[in-house]
């Protein structure tokens, strides 16, 4: 595990302090070391770095600066100041190539690769796409949360389409049709086992997951409230014997909506390491089978998921506008060795 540069040794040395991290405790948080709690809450921090920060008088519990083995009880606030301000507030441009599918005056269309972060935080401070678009564009509004150009995100390792805006209306006009779900985007994903009907809908509110805090899950019964809705429409494209390939439609926007709605009906995405997909879900027993799969994660060696289709309408013209991006090389390898081996599996 990376080490996070925001958990870091240096303590607070000046009157003013910044704010980097903040959780609440739950009502049903059982004792347990600030340290530990920490670790399920700070994407790529260790435990060392975590330990130092609180050795330095960094990490605050109800407002009193604690050492790293003060236990954490329900509802106590947990805080990490440092005396400089967030790096992902810090945003560098830098010189990273762009693949822009379109653009005018008002916004871009850009199709990420899978790898590159869409924006500054936890641990990735560089390399990311707004690092390149204030390089390549000035002056870009900035959304709700302070980032350029966003309208919305995907994952880390999700490959595909992304609008961008170039003005205040553009984000204003487009950040609405986001929250009122009148946005179209289509994802291509690989998923483990036999998808049985042809198409489907799941309708679950998704929310942050208790235990693990780097995951989100589906929240039913009692707990319901504690996640947001969300719905994601499926429909089958090719069978490929123990993975399937299917097209999904975002009906909502939820942080991680399709990995944890397709695990939610036995379906995790095939290789997402966060998930669980990175283990053997489905298949046989054979040892030859086994190094098939791993040769199909080295060849995909990320979630597969890609966002092929984006639609909305134009801030300014009012058009229609819709754009479709071919499915990467490493999906479409992984898809071809599958669809042979499916295929021997019949003529066996």
């Amino acid at each position: 595990m990376e080490e996070n540069p925001d958990i870091e040794e240096l303590g607070p040395n000046e009157d003013d302090l910044y704010e980097h991290h903040r959780f609440v405790a739950g009502a049903g948080q059982v004792p347990l070391r600030v340290d530990k709690f920490l670790m399920n809450f700070v994407e790529n921090a260790t435990r060392n770095k975590i330990q130092q920060a609180a050795k330095a008088g960094s990490v605050f519990v109800n407002d009193v600066s604690v050492k790293s083995n003060h236990k954490v009880k329900p509802n106590d606030i947990v805080r990490v100041l440092f005396s400089h301000p967030p790096y992902e507030n810090l945003l560098t441009p830098e010189n990273i190539p762009l693949d822009i599918v379109y653009e005018d005056d008002a916004l871009l269309v850009v199709n990420k690769p899978a790898g590159m972060v869409v924006h500054p935080g936890h641990g990735n401070y560089s390399g990311t796409l707004i690092n390149a678009l204030i390089y390549h564009f000035d002056n870009l509004p900035n959304n709700s949360s302070d980032r350029p150009g966003l309208v919305h995100r995907i994952d880390k390792d999700t490959s595909g389409l992304l609008v961008v805006a170039k003005t205040e209306d553009a984000m204003t006009h487009l950040a609405k049709q986001f929250f009122d779900k009148t946005s179209e985007r289509e994802y291509v994903a690989i998923v483990w086992g036999n998808v049985t009907e042809e198409e489907g809908t799941v309708e679950g509110n998704i929310g942050r997951h208790p235990k693990n805090r780097l995951q989100n899950t589906v929240f039913e019964g009692d707990d319901i409230e504690k996640g947001k809705p969300a719905v994601t429409h499926y429909k089958v494209i090719e069978r490929l014997g123990y993975v399937t390939l299917v097209s999904c439609k975002l009906e909502t926007g939820r942080t991680h909506q399709i990995r944890v709605h397709m695990k939610y009906i036995g379906h995790t995405l095939f290789n997402d390491e966060r998930y669980g997909g990175e283990k053997i879900l489905k298949g046989t027993t054979f040892t030859k089978y086994k190094q098939f799969v791993e040769n199909c994660f080295k060849v995909l060696p990320r979630q597969a998921l890609h966002a092929r289709t984006l639609g909305f309408i134009h801030p300014v013209t009012g058009e229609k506008m819709n754009f479709e991006t071919s499915v990467p090389d490493d999906m479409q390898q992984c898809v071809e060795r599958w669809r042979n081996y499916a295929k021997n599996q019949l003529d066996a």
